[in-house]
């Protein structure tokens, strides 16, 4: 063997150590990230176990420090529950005030994003820049002048001030609009224009079928926050038939049922279902949702 051919084998016997090492490292790197990740999900899940776990434990069980296996007090946590408040009428109430947000939330939002991607008219600019300024101002200071409107209104009591505000949504707006100026060439609806199409027809037909994961993104977060919405149902709704799953369970603090911490576990369980339900469900669409821009 020549010199020049044993110079270009140890360069090739050295660039596969090289390269071999490489592919050592690049394994440990990602099961040190795995493991991480792995604990991260184990922590995130602990509290959740603790409370569905402690949901079929007595009180005294309670005190004594927590365990993994479960008891069998659930019936009897369950029995003290019920017996001061009407747990499955709020929870009916607040999964329908739930689902017609989202749904009102998400149409109407996407359908105001269409109208601030696809049209030019005067003052566009500055309405979508009044609507991001609105993003700035808390519920809360706007909570007075929706209780005035309702009672001018004759609407307290009911439903109507918690459902209908929802339409007015301008971070989901400003997120779908965002959506369609990264996902969808605005070519298509000229295309569908000269094909005759009408522009709600293109709403329902080609964008809202672009627009599934971020609808599904933002229906997970709209859903979360109008079943956890507490403030809301206790200054609008008066009559306890009608509370909210949230109203109900802070009304038991006051109650008998705050000293049995099974029960309280076991309703504070029942009021974290829809959600967990909700996320296993369109946690798919929130990735493809937030990867979405990534090409384009």
């Amino acid at each position: 063997m020549s010199a020049r051919d044993k110079t270009i084998s140890d360069d090739a016997i050295s660039l596969s150590e090289k390269g071999h090492r490489q592919v050592i490292q690049v394994n440990i790197v990602r099961l040190v990230i795995y493991v991480l990740l792995g604990l991260l999900a184990i922590v995130s899940l602990i509290p959740f176990a603790m409370m569905i776990i402690n949901a079929t434990r007595t009180n005294g069980e309670i005190l004594q420090g927590f365990t993994l296996i479960p008891s069998n007090a659930l019936m009897e946590n369950y029995d003290i529950l019920i017996s001061y408040v009407d747990v499955w009428r709020g929870f009916l109430n607040s999964l329908m005030i739930a689902v017609l947000v989202t749904l009102l939330n998400s149409y109407f939002s996407a359908l105001t994003a269409f109208a601030f991607w696809a049209y030019n008219f005067k003052g566009k600019t500055f309405i979508f820049g009044f609507s991001l300024l609105l993003m700035m101002v808390p519920g809360q200071l706007s909570m007075l002048g929706q209780y005035e409107l309702a009672s001018n209104l004759g609407i307290l009591n009911t439903y109507w001030p918690l459902i209908l505000p929802a339409i007015a949504a301008p971070f989901t707006v400003f997120f779908f609009r965002q959506y369609l100026y990264t996902s969808m060439p605005y070519s298509i609806v000229e295309a569908a224009r000269i094909d005759g199409a009408r522009d709600l027809l293109i709403f329902h037909r080609i964008v809202l079928p672009v627009l599934k994961p971020a609808i599904a993104t933002q229906g997970i977060f709209t859903f979360i926050g109008s079943w956890n919405n507490y403030m809301g149902p206790l200054i609008m709704i008066r009559t306890p038939s009608k509370f909210t799953l949230p109203v109900m369970m802070g009304a038991l603090s006051g109650s008998p049922v705050a000293n049995n911490l099974g029960a309280m576990y076991l309703g504070i369980a029942i009021s974290v279902v829809p959600i967990m339900i909700a996320f296993m469900f369109f946690s798919k669409n929130i990735i493809s949702s937030i990867s979405s821009g990534a090409v384009k």
